[in-house]
């Protein structure tokens, strides 16, 4: 449920952005929040308590992001000498940035922007010509992640370098969560943990990695506090190891 937020330039690593996984779970780990009781409750203090954290940017997956993006229609591409596969950045002076893991370049920015925050798309290279053309005639800066897949360490390098990105906040599905929780690439989780027992079965998760034992990541406990709506918000660091 991300939404603008404003910015606050902090400390991050001089090679990537502090991450920080920023999410709603029940209080057994469910993430899909449609038929919630209190749901606009949960999302106002989601807002709140995600502004409090000062980012620069946020980050989801394409599922995420549709809403935001809209549904422009891509043109057909009348040049014939391909686009070289290399980053464009179209701003690098925006007060936030709005961050969209797209491997297949299926996304339809109608804008440059989210609510003042640029937009950015992660792509793969077997994006087509035409998808490079239409993100370029609209002004959304793309960066590449990999040939066939996306690698988290990778698309984190380059947003710190070519945008300056020093704090980010991860609010994907489960599936990219747990793809840069199995990369080592989140710092701290900051959990508004909904007083809902969901109980669904096979929706997404906190974290969805992969079949099988998880990468297991010990936590410390930062804080814990008592939010509106009877929500428990908790931050935890992240360890880099099994405990």
């Amino acid at each position: 449920m991300p939404a603008a937020r404003s910015a606050s330039r902090a400390p991050g690593s001089a090679r990537r952005p502090y991450v920080i996984c920023h999410m709603v779970p029940s209080v057994d780990g469910r993430i899909v929040v449609d038929g919630w009781p209190l749901r606009p409750r949960l999302v106002a203090e989601y807002e709140r308590t995600a502004a409090s954290l000062g980012a620069d940017g946020w980050i989801v997956g394409r599922i995420s992001m549709e809403p935001y993006a809209g549904n422009a229609a891509v043109p057909r591409r009348t040049g014939r000498s391909r686009i070289p596969r290399t980053d464009f950045v179209a701003r690098t002076d925006a007060p936030s940035y709005a961050v969209a893991i797209d491997p297949g370049g299926k996304l339809r920015w109608e804008s440059d922007s989210i609510d003042g925050e640029h937009a950015v798309a992660v792509l793969t290279e077997r994006v087509p010509d035409r998808t490079l053309a239409f993100l370029r005639a609209q002004g959304v800066s793309y960066l590449f992640g990999g040939k066939d897949r996306i690698g988290v360490p990778l698309v984190l390098r380059k947003l710190r370098t070519l945008f300056g990105i020093r704090r980010l906040l991860l609010e994907g599905g489960g599936k990219i969560n747990g793809s840069f929780l199995a990369a080592g690439a989140i710092d701290e989780l900051s959990l508004l943990v909904a007083p809902v027992a969901d109980g669904g079965v096979g929706t997404p998760t906190l974290f969805d990695a992969r079949e099988g034992p998880g990468p297991a990541l010990g936590l410390t406990l930062l804080s814990a506090e008592r939010r509106r709506g009877g929500l428990l918000w908790v931050r935890y660091r992240v360890g880099r190891g099994r405990r």
